[in-house]
């Protein structure tokens, strides 16, 4: 178990300018896209790999505490599409957070097919590459879905490994484990993309005040 503190409604004192303590995560803040992503997914007739084009949109939110616990972090949504379609192939929103206090990145994503998760990875505030993962049924990092889902195509882990490029680009690799209806063997879902800035980010609302 954790070594968390007796007091667990106090506060800690922070700094409110979250882009100076994003930790590895400041990097990763503005408005990015990707145009040589390459997805790997289940079809009837086996897997399928694909390219996709990808809008990544990360802004900076006020730090969030729970008592003691201190969060800085970055609100994202990312929209990914087929080249030769106008038509969303993916959508998710979530966040990335950094802990300084343990040096731990989390993050939380939702997809607009009834599926939720949240993942976590120990990181040095300096980090160029760092992952997080996550697994069914684990009591703090896991993944939810809905019904259906879970009968015909069961995330059992998800993992998602960031680098950070010397060219000031970031790429990131995905793998998503699925227990698909009548298959014995577990299909990794693969996705990876390596995304440039196109615009600066917005500071968070406590500092544009």
């Amino acid at each position: 178990m954790a070594d968390f503190p007796d007091d667990i409604f106090t506060e800690p004192e922070f700094d409110p300018d979250t882009l100076k303590n994003l930790g590895p995560l400041a990097p990763l803040a503005g408005v990015w896209e990707g145009v040589r992503g390459v997805d790997r997914h289940p079809e009837a007739d086996g897997p399928l790999e694909e390219p996709y084009v990808e809008h990544y949109d990360l802004q900076p939110i006020d730090p969030q505490t729970n008592g003691p616990q201190l969060y800085y972090g970055l609100r994202y949504h990312t929209h990914i599409k087929r080249p030769s379609e106008a038509k969303t192939f993916h959508d998710q929103v979530g966040y990335w957070l950094w802990e300084p206090a343990t040096g731990t990145v989390v993050l939380t994503l939702t997809i607009p097919r009834g599926q939720v998760a949240m993942a976590g990875g120990r990181v040095a505030p300096d980090a160029k590459s760092f992952e997080v993962t996550c697994k069914i049924g684990a009591p703090d990092y896991g993944t939810l879905s809905n019904p259906f889902l879970n009968y015909a195509y069961q995330t059992t882990d998800f993992r998602m490994a960031v680098t950070i490029n010397p060219d000031g680009t970031w790429s990131y690799e995905q793998d998503t484990v699925l227990k698909i209806k009548g298959q014995a063997a577990p299909f990794h879902h693969t996705d990876r993309n390596t995304l440039k800035r196109i615009a600066p980010p917005t500071p968070n609302p406590r500092m544009r005040r």
